[in-house]
């Protein structure tokens, strides 16, 4: 799950609107059509073609047809009949969704235990799990809020995020619906005010919600939910839109397929999406089906209704449910170590996914739909559904319960232990390092599929505040009582030192407390933070400080990653940055304490977790090396400046991380993972280094 925009999550559903048109007017082939565009746009997008970097707005377009023709079908229920059957509909949205998702899902769960990491293996299987059930968008809003879980790869499931939200749509609406139209007495107009109402609070909720928590706004269903009530107020609407004017009409559906285009064309993974932005490609949708309520030759149906787009279109459900999990996982089987796919390979694995979605319709959708075991009668058929659900969510379970193994070599020394009771931590830490293991040890603390899960306090408490947040938490930890207070001040850098800072703070005495922010340079420069200015840093930064001048601590040890662009480059970077760091220096010393700079540990090479689960017997593979495990040398140079000129105590763990005499960056380090992701410390690596640590604060601190 992925980065912090949900980028690889952009992905749209196809399912959507499987009703038959209204009685007594034509099928709108225009509308199959429109489906192929949007899984197009996609599709084209997840296989990395630059120019369709917009193509995941294909979700708003899916939403705006299953509103319409979901509501479609509905009103023509309640015309026909005055009433909704609740079990006929839903038994006909799972025979139409389940079958084939199902299918999919188990496939791509096997495929998941065979070729993706071994260590993800429960993560993917939750996601599975989540799919099955419907609920996989609030699986992914939360970890995309979970700083420390932003940068995994993409799940081979995300894209069933958007199905989850239709469905949690239609459990509402039907309902709303009935009930709206019995309290009107059948008439379409006071019908379309709460439903008007409602679009126009989830459109405001995406807007604030987009600046403020962007994977919540782009899964979560609140904050979509206008999107469909877009299409359903079209579907009230459609009556008088077939006495517009052939010409007007015409017009709206190729503007509406501009807009769409363009959407796609010109947004790309710095668009913050949905917020206001969404309403270009939501518009456009609504545009194309409002002009298609009245046929014309030559409107937008002159393209939509050629052959082989709405052959496409009666695809797109599984093209839409293949596409995804081949390119996620098909690279990683022809053993690619990074595991994506170059464009060409992209390009032939859609290919393949739309052959795949040609068997699942003819073989299993059409067969299961149209049974005649099953049409009509909507007992079974619910029933069918419960089956597939229970089947597809039994599979997950048992893949939690039964992962799959991975290799391990023998055992060895406990790091903690080890450091803790040598006379010279450090000297003892840097033969371990150069005698690091070449197999994953099979005493490994934690074990390699729990160490990405692990949560210091600092997390668990919420003391790590995210990116919207302008003012520090009130966090003591340690001896509250103590006389001698230490101050951990930075971004998630900062933060992966507390575990070693809250276990020195134990056993010396000392009050803890921390100040951690997300992606908050501890330099007084305000850098980019989702594609704008991180002012929010700026602020919070501004209170931390005078926090701190309140509490007047001894030591206030400060980190941050040296990842960060500045959002005003200067000419010269390294002057910008030691002016920055001098600042910040300047006002800690003026509060009476000592302050300790740690610098920016060295980076692994990609996901070091991931990598040594697929080269348990080979870890040097995995292993980066000096100095270009180096992040930033000019963001280190930038802090020894500053540290000079303001009497700032300088402390750098690289000899903590890679081997001093060779500068090889290990993966593992007795028997303890050293990084949880592609830049943090691992929980247990980190509170290992504590006795390393305790020299140079003790110096500054005090011995107790």
């Amino acid at each position: 799950m992925t980065s912090t925009t949900p980028t690889a999550a952009r992905t749209a559903p196809a399912a959507g609107g499987s009703a038959p048109p209204p009685q007594g007017h034509p099928p709108r082939p225009d509308i199959q059509g429109l489906r192929a565009v949007a899984v197009g746009l996609v599709v084209l997008s997840h296989a990395g073609v630059a120019q369709v970097g917009g193509g995941y707005v294909g979700v708003d377009v899916f939403f705006v047809i299953s509103g319409f023709l979901i509501t479609s079908l509905l009103l023509r229920e309640l015309a026909t009949t005055g009433r909704v059957s609740l079990r006929s509909f839903y038994a006909r949205r799972a025979l139409r969704l389940l079958p084939a998702s199902s299918l999919v899902i188990a496939v791509t769960l096997v495929g998941a235990w065979l070729f993706l990491s071994k260590a993800r293996l429960a993560e993917y299987a939750g996601d599975a799990l989540a799919g099955a059930l419907y609920t996989l968008n609030f699986r992914l809003a939360a970890a995309g809020t979970d700083y420390l879980a932003q940068n995994g790869p993409p799940s081979p499931f995300q894209h069933v995020w958007s199905l989850a939200v239709e469905e949690q749509f239609y459990l509402v609406w039907p309902v709303l619906l009935l009930l709206t139209w019995r309290i009107a007495r059948g008439r379409r107009g006071p019908v379309v005010v709460p439903l008007a109402a409602l679009c126009a609070l989830s459109f405001a909720a995406g807007v604030v919600v987009t600046d403020r928590s962007a994977p919540w706004a782009y899964f979560g269903s609140p904050t979509r939910f206008w999107e469909l009530g877009a299409g359903a107020l079209l579907a009230l609407a459609a009556e008088r839109l077939r006495r517009l004017p052939a010409a007007l009409a015409a017009a709206l559906g190729w503007l509406g397929l501009v807009w769409v285009t363009v959407a796609a064309l010109r947004y790309d993974d710095q668009t913050p999406f949905p917020g206001h932005h969404a309403l270009l490609p939501v518009a456009g949708a609504v545009l194309v089906l409002a002009g298609g309520c009245v046929p014309t030759s030559y409107g937008a149906g002159l393209l939509l209704e050629r052959r082989p787009l709405v052959r496409l279109g009666g695809l797109s459900y599984g093209w839409y449910l293949w596409h995804w999990p081949l390119l996620v996982t098909a690279p990683a089987a022809l053993g690619r170590a990074d595991g994506t796919a170059e464009l060409p390979l992209a390009l032939a694995l859609s290919a393949v996914a739309l052959a795949l979605a040609w068997a699942t319709l003819r073989l299993v959708e059409n067969p299961v739909r149209f049974h005649r075991a099953l049409r009509g009668r909507p007992r079974r058929a619910l029933a069918l559904g419960a089956a597939l659900t229970a089947s597809a969510s039994a599979l997950s379970l048992t893949a939690t319960a039964v992962p799959p193994t991975i290799e391990v070599g023998g055992p060895a020394p406990a790091l903690a232990r080890a450091l803790a009771e040598a006379p010279d931590p450090a000297t003892r830490l840097a033969g371990l390092l150069t005698s690091s293991p070449t197999a994953l040890p099979s005493n490994l603390a934690p074990p390699l599929p729990r160490v990405k899960s692990a949560r210091s306090a600092l997390y668990r408490d919420g003391c790590h505040v995210d990116r919207a947040a302008t003012r520090p938490p009130s966090c003591v930890y340690g001896d509250r009582t103590s006389s001698r207070t230490v101050v951990l001040l930075g971004d998630s850098h900062a933060a992966q030192w507390f575990p070693a800072l809250r276990r020195l703070a134990g056993a010396r005495g000392w009050r803890l407390v921390p100040l951690t922010k997300a992606s908050c340079k501890v330099a007084d420069v305000t850098v980019v933070n989702l594609h704008e200015p991180y002012t929010a840093c700026d602020t919070w930064r501004s209170h931390a400080l005078e926090r701190i001048r309140d509490l007047r601590p001894a030591v206030v040890v400060v980190s941050s990653s040296d990842a960060g662009d500045p959002a005003r480059p200067a000419d010269d970077p390294l002057r910008q940055w030691t002016t920055g760091f001098e600042h910040t220096f300047r006002d800690l010393h003026a509060s009476g304490a000592r302050v300790a700079a740690l610098l920016d540990t060295p980076w692994p090479k990609g996901d070091p977790v991931d990598c040594a689960a697929r080269n348990s017997l080979q870890l040097r593979a995995c292993a980066h090396h000096l100095p270009e495990a180096i992040r930033d040398a000019t963001r280190g140079r930038a802090v020894r400046a500053a540290a000079s000129t303001t009497g700032t105590t300088v402390i750098d763990p690289t000899p903590w991380v890679c081997a001093p005499r060779t500068g090889v960056c290990p993966v593992v380090v007795a028997d303890t993972a050293v990084h949880r992701d592609d830049s943090h410390l691992s929980e247990a690596y980190a509170e290992a280094l504590a006795p390393v640590l305790a020299a140079p604060l003790d110096r500054l601190v005090g011995a107790p």
